[in-house]
């Protein structure tokens, strides 16, 4: 069939509206109609070049949508069912999903060459094969993807609502429940308000930190952060240390959890010395992997036992994680219809990516007709 899709053909430049071939489901395969698909910074750094792709590539990891047909062997899901996409593909027999680590499933290989994990593509065009970021490419109208990168839902739930769980919720909310393990009393410094960040200050302040400070230059940032209860918001770094120093009486926070746009070694630094003895700084956010962006002193590693931790999807498990959000969701008990600051055709794809560049938006949302 065909589709009509976003696509990425080089470093620099802007997304290109496109109609694509699409090869029906194979073997575990699925066709899923997106109902919906987030922009997420993650794609920006394709275009930045900071994680270069196998291009041509189709943009686009965060998505939901409704299945319409299925291949040969699949399980999990039927015509008709609701799901939430995973950009992490969870097989359930490897071994890191094997021992609960879901997020490091042997399947995300494939991920940035956007291939399914037999090196086969699904999207073709102009007599090439197009990848799909994270197996996905859900900047598309339509496509056929593993079995192993949906989630079923509850059917009432609304689809263009619960499409950032596929990723900004579970990665902010993860970083700081389960990667940064804050506890009843924690005191909790947030390094960039977007929308990860934003959920980072929701799962702190749901495991029961007694103060959450969050650090972002942009003003509609820091008020957002605020209204979803974060106790204090500083656009300087040294400025939210030393608030921290005086709300701990000189002990410093517990965690430091950085989900800036684009990592760099002063946001690491500043976090590192931002969290007391015993505490802990999760990185969250990406940057060049060619780039050193972790430079600390070790000794000040070792006397204070200090950690520096990566996180991937927030430590989650998205079998269980994506619907165990939803349904404190659908309890009243998280906030998502407030991250969604505006909603888009896929044919303002890039008219949502300068407003995230802007600032003006927590989260922007493709929604399909």
């Amino acid at each position: 069939m065909k589709t009509k899709a976003a696509v990425l053909r080089e470093v620099g430049k802007p997304f290109e509206i496109v109609e694509l071939d699409l090869d029906g489901p194979g073997p575990g395969e699925v066709l899923i109609k997106y109902t919906a698909a987030g922009l997420c910074h993650s794609d920006l750094h394709l275009t930045d070049g900071d994680l270069p792709p196998r291009f041509p590539i189709v943009g686009g990891h965060e998505g939901a949508g409704i299945i319409e047909e299925v291949g040969p062997g699949v399980t999990k899901v039927k015509p008709g069912d609701h799901v939430v996409c995973s950009f992490i593909p969870n097989c359930g027999t490897c071994r890191y999903c094997s021992t609960g680590r879901q997020n490091l499933c042997d399947m995300g290989a494939t991920i940035l060459a956007g291939s399914m994990p037999d090196g086969t593509f699904r999207f073709h065009g102009e007599g090439q094969d197009f990848g799909a970021m994270c197996m996905l490419g859900t900047f598309s109208e339509r496509a056929t993807i593993s079995q192993h990168s949906v989630v079923k839902v509850d059917d009432w739930l609304p689809l263009e609502t619960a499409v950032v769980v596929g990723c900004g919720v579970p990665s902010g909310w993860g970083t700081a429940v389960n990667a940064g393990n804050v506890r009843a009393g924690d005191t909790v410094i947030i390094y960039g308000i977007g929308g990860l960040g934003i959920n980072a200050v929701q799962g702190a302040l749901q495991a029961g930190a007694k103060y959450v400070v969050v650090v972002d230059p942009l003003e509609f940032k820091r008020e957002t952060a605020l209204k979803f209860g974060a106790t204090h918001a500083f656009a300087d770094a040294d400025e939210a240390q030393a608030k921290v120093t005086e709300l701990t009486w000189g002990q410093g926070a517990d965690a430091a959890l950085i989900l800036v746009g684009t990592v760099d070694e002063t946001v690491v630094s500043k976090a590192t010395a931002a969290i007391g003895k015993g505490g802990t700084v999760v990185i969250t956010g990406l940057a060049d992997p060619a780039k050193l962006t972790v430079h600390v002193s070790g000794a000040d590693l070792t006397l204070n036992e200090k950690t520096i931790k990566g996180t991937l999807f927030g430590s989650s498990n998205p079998q269980y994680d994506i619907v165990r959000l939803l349904r404190l969701y659908d309890a009243g008990k998280l906030k998502l219809d407030e991250l969604v600051t505006t909603r888009y055709s896929l044919e303002e794809v890039n008219q949502g990516y300068q407003d995230l560049r802007d600032g003006k938006n927590i989260r922007g949302v493709i929604v399909y007709d």
